[in-house]
């Protein structure tokens, strides 16, 4: 039997495999990462199910469970693609939450209060660019797909993790658009672009948004770009309540992602108990 350790040489082959399967950049470079962080725990020993088991062990002492759970399935997903499929170990087990904290989430004020802030601040790129995020349901990585000729058709077509959708942009915030981009002098392509034309990143529109905490009066730890797409989610299944048509438009393959978005407050959750009435 072939030695079972990991070399430099089965990183980058697995690395060419992750390509080929379409991976996206983050989730390559998070593989890789995860990777290399087991096989320096197993130091110049030989993989075998009962280290892999010690390392998930010792995971669950220094993490979180999900966190834990997505350095397992990269390590799991190694495993299989070296064909050690025996040496493969369960994720922990999550019970799903029935609320989410009040301190993370972020309000429909909050949000509104970002834009405000933006404003006063003259920074109306970063106001429209918030409204848009919050206005479709993209991902911060998918900003790139909101172009003068998706703002013209009112429509983008978005491709990520293998997958593409359509994702339609409202009446209202297609003025928004093509005024910017005229305002601008942006006659094609990408609108939300930086000083030097570049496409704004995720790094980059994370440090404006965080610019914008002080004097919005939102905690730091709600405002993060992806907290804008989970409040599109909560908005559109109140007054839609249609959780598979929520996860088609949020391009989301497991219904179970989708119901993650859709968590209320633990304060929302005891008002619906209260207005429950059951108790005499």
């Amino acid at each position: 039997m072939r030695r079972r350790v990991i070399t430099e040489t089965a990183i980058k082959t697995f690395q060419e495999h992750l390509t080929n399967d379409e991976k996206s950049e983050n989730t390559i470079s998070k593989y890789l990462y995860d990777v290399r962080s087991f096989a320096c725990f197993l130091g110049s020993r030989v993989i075998d199910k009962g280290i892999v088991m010690e390392y998930k062990e010792e995971l669950g002492r220094k993490y979180a469970p999900t966190s834990a759970n997505s350095m397992i399935a990269a390590l799991n997903a190694f495993l299989r693609f070296m064909e050690w499929y025996d040496c493969c170990v369960k994720q922990f087990k999550i019970q799903r939450k029935a609320y989410c904290s009040e301190e993370t989430e972020l309000s429909k004020s909050d949000y509104l209060a970002l834009v405000r802030a933006a404003e006063k601040k003259q920074n109306e790129r970063l106001s429209l660019l918030i409204q848009t995020i919050c206005g479709t349901g993209i991902r911060v990585s998918e900003v790139s797909f909101i172009t003068v000729e998706a703002a013209q058709c009112g429509e983008a077509i978005v491709s990520c993790k293998g997958k593409t959708r359509t994702v339609f942009i409202g009446s209202t915030l297609r003025k928004k658009l093509l005024k910017y981009a005229k305002d601008h002098n942006i006659k094609t392509g990408v609108i939300f672009v930086t000083k030097s034309g570049k496409p704004m990143n995720r790094s980059n529109i994370w440090r404006e948004m965080k610019e914008l905490c002080e004097q919005a009066g939102v905690a730091a730890c709600k405002v993060f770009p992806h907290n804008l797409r989970h409040l599109f989610a909560r908005t559109f299944y109140g007054i839609e309540k249609d959780i598979a048509k929520l996860a088609d438009i949020l391009g989301h393959s497991n219904i179970n992602t989708t119901r993650i978005y859709i968590i209320t407050t633990g304060a929302e959750h005891k008002r619906k108990m209260e207005n429950m009435r059951l108790i005499i």
